[in-house]
This record gives C-alpha cells, sequence and structure tokens, in this order.
C-alpha cells in the first residue's frame, strides 16, 4: 500500500477520533456532574471549554503541518488525547477534569483541521468524494461513543469505560507512528505574502462563509432540537433525543453517498440540491403533525447537512494545493466562528420571540449557503476565464 493510501486511512483513524471527542463531554457530563458535585455554572465551564479549544487548534494547525508535516502533529495531539482521558478517569481535581477538556478541544481541532487536509493533499482527484467518506468516520465515532457507553454503563462503571476509551485510542497513536506520511510542502518556510493574500481572496473568502453558515447549521441543530421539539411540538424528552440521533446518522448515510455520487456529479450541483433538501427538511419539522413525519425530516435534514464542508473544503484544497493546511486553517477558524455567533443568535431569538423561530433561522442559513456558494462559483470561472484571455 502507498503513502497516499496509508495517509487516508490514517485521516479515517482521525477523524473517528474526532467524533468520539466532539461527543465527549455530553456522553460523561452526569457522570462528572455528580462525581464532582457541580452546580451549573461548573457544568457550562466544561461545555465552553471544549469548543475554545478546537477554535484555538484550528487557528495553529494550518501553518504545523505545511512547515512540518502531518505525522508529528497527529502523533502528539493523539497521545494527548489519550492522556487528557485517563486523567478525566483518575483525577480528583476540577481544575484538571477542566484542563482535560480544554486540551480535548485543543487537539481535536488539530486532529479534525488536519485529517481534511492530508486528505485533499494525497486525493489527486475526486478530493470532495474523498473528504465525504472521511466524514463517514466523524459519524461512525460520534455515535458510536454514546451507544457503547450506554451498553457498557449497565456491566462497568463510568471511570472503568472512561479508561477503556483511552486505551482504545492508543490504536490510532501507534498506526501513526509506524506509517509513513507525505513530506511536508514548505520545508523551507512558509511564503508569508501568500498567506496575507489569502485574505484578499474574494474566492477563499466566500467559500469561507459558506462554512460559516454550515457549520452554524450544524451547531443549532445540535444544540436546540431538543428544545424545540419539547417547547413547539410537546415532545418528550427521549424522542427529542432520537431525532437528534436521526440527524447524526442521516449525515453519516448522506457522506456515505455522497461519497460516490460526488465522483458522478459537479460537487456545487450537488451542493445546491443540498440546500434547497436542508430547507423542505426544515419545512416539513415544522409543519409535522406526527411523530414519524418529524423523525424522518430530521434524517433528511442530516443528509442535506452532509455535503458543505467536503464541497467547500474541496474546492479550497484545489485553489491552495501549496498550503492546504492553512487555507483549511483560516476556512475552519471562520466556520466555528459561525457556530458560535448564530448559536447565541438563536439563543436572543428564542428569548425574544419565540423558539417557534428556530426553523426560520435554519432556512435563512440553507439560502445564505446557497447564494455566497453561487457567488463563489461565478467568481472563480472570471477568474478562469480572465487567466486563459
Amino acid at each position: 500500500m502507498n503513502t497516499n493510501k496509508l495517509s487516508f486511512v490514517a485521516s479515517c483513524l482521525g477523524m473517528f477520533l474526532f467524533g468520539v471527542v466532539m461527543l465527549s463531554l455530553g456522553t460523561i457530563n452526569t457522570y462528572l456532574i455528580n462525581r464532582f458535585s457541580l452546580d451549573s455554572l461548573s457544568a457550562a465551564s466544561l461545555a465552553s471549554l471544549l469548543p475554545f479549544g478546537i477554535l484555538i487548534g484550528s487557528v495553529f494547525f494550518g501553518y504545523i503541518v505545511d512547515r512540518y508535516g502531518y505525522k508529528m502533529l497527529l502523533i502528539v495531539c493523539t497521545a494527548l488525547v489519550v492522556a487528557s482521558i485517563l486523567l478525566i478517569a483518575y483525577t480528583k481535581s476540577f481544575g484538571f477534569i477542566q484542563a482535560a477538556f480544554f486540551v480535548i478541544g485543543l487537539t481535536g481541532g488539530m486532529i479534525n483541521g488536519a485529517n481534511n487536509a492530508l486528505v485533499a493533499d494525497v486525493s489527486l482527484e475526486n478530493k470532495s468524494a474523498k473528504l465525504s467518506l472521511l466524514g463517514v468516520f466523524y459519524g461512525i465515532g460520534a455515535i458510536s461513543l454514546p451507544l457503547v457507553t450506554g451498553l457498557l454503563s449497565n456491566y462497568f462503571s463510568y471511570q472503568s469505560i472512561i479508561v477503556g476509551i483511552g486505551i482504545f485510542l492508543l490504536l490510532p497513536l501507534i498506526y501513526y507512528i509506524v506509517i509513513p506520511f507525505p513530506a511536508p510542502k514548505q520545508q523551507q518556510g512558509i511564503d508569508l505574502k501568500k498567506v496575507l493574500s489569502m485574505f484578499r481572496d474574494k474566492v477563499l473568502i466566500l467559500f469561507a462563509f459558506v462554512l460559516f453558515f454550515q457549520s452554524a447549521l450544524e451547531g443549532i441543530s445540535n444544540n436546540w432540537t431538543t428544545t424545540y421539539l419539547r417547547d413547539y411540538h410537546n415532545l418528550a424528552e427521549n424522542k427529542s433525543l432520537m431525532a437528534l440521533t436521526l440527524l447524526v446518522v442521516g449525515m453519516t448515510t448522506g457522506r456515505l453517498i455522497l461519497s460516490v455520487v460526488l465522483r458522478k456529479m459537479r460537487p456545487i450541483t450537488v451542493f445546491y440540491l443540498s440546500c434547497i433538501l436542508i430547507a423542505l427538511s426544515i419545512l416539513t419539522v415544522q409543519l409535522a403533525v406526527s411523530l414519524p413525519l418529524i423523525w424522518t425530516a430530521y434524517v433528511f435534514l442530516g443528509m442535506g447537512l452532509a455535503s458543505g464542508f467536503p464541497v467547500m473544503l474541496g474546492y479550497i484544497g484545489e485553489r491552495y494545493p501549496e498550503i492546504s493546511g492553512i487555507a483549511f486553517s483560516f476556512a475552519l477558524v471562520i466556520a466555528l466562528l459561525g457556530n458560535t455567533l448564530l448559536n447565541l443568535l438563536t439563543g436572543f431569538i428564542a428569548r425574544t420571540w419565540g423558539i417557534q423561530h428556530f426553523s426560520t433561522l435554519l432556512i435563512a442559513a440553507a439560502f445564505m449557503m446557497a447564494l455566497l456558494s453561487s457567488a463563489a462559483i461565478r467568481s472563480k470561472s472570471k477568474k478562469v476565464s480572465n487567466i486563459k484571455e
């Protein structure tokens, strides 16, 4: 197996790890609250430290992988994730728990960005299709952690389960140590002028702001679905949580399908169809009068959300092949800011005008994604035409 194929497998393992990382807080939150007798403010500090760490990690991973390569970053970050998980299992200090969650977020952000950039680098064609397949492994990781924890909690203590997860994550670490990775793209140093030119690149900025709304859509759907379904549709908590699970299942299934479809259709066409599917799914949830219809709509909403990151990152990877890490870092930081800002906006709207406007905000975000991506493709096409002339 050549280096590119080995690297792709490494990326899939890394995204599985990131899926586990992203679901870590929600899965063990109740255990930590009971263990340390946490009040709501202390519990909220953990919820804020994880995404803050991811944001910081997303800022720095690009320079590291472009300048020094992928191998050492993935080894160090995975080792730190394992160490943090074991620290959570054994420490008696809540301060160490907070530090562990920040480190998990920081390294998780680096792992996420680095693996997406790595797949873009080793995929000579069909970048969006390969990035979509990569996203499937995130979904598997995200689904498996709460599932395994739920199944094993009847037989083992939470501490034993957490330790077991940490030990299991040694497997990708060993794989990273053993295999070769592509050489660093900028061993002689990063061209600062090229990096600064990104801030003037209209096409890159437009693609990044598509991800601003894409990330916001995913975050709002994950964070506000249970509240919306409980308050607007009067659903019980367990039925609302099932809708959230089906959203992740839909996204994972959608990315598996897209890994084939994106080899045959233009990525931007697939993305436009996804925006339409998102809007129709949200309208269906808003108007639905039966539980099966709501659950079905959430599956299709997840499938609609599946294409955003693979398609946009595929275009960005093609545009900046020599500094793909820094370009991805630029885009992912903007995406994470969108997640944070629009979640705050959702909270303000829900408190001021009611949770029923949740769906209006989601449809508006889908419209902005379609509008901005269309502008990016038009601008990209004009530049290509000007070069040919």
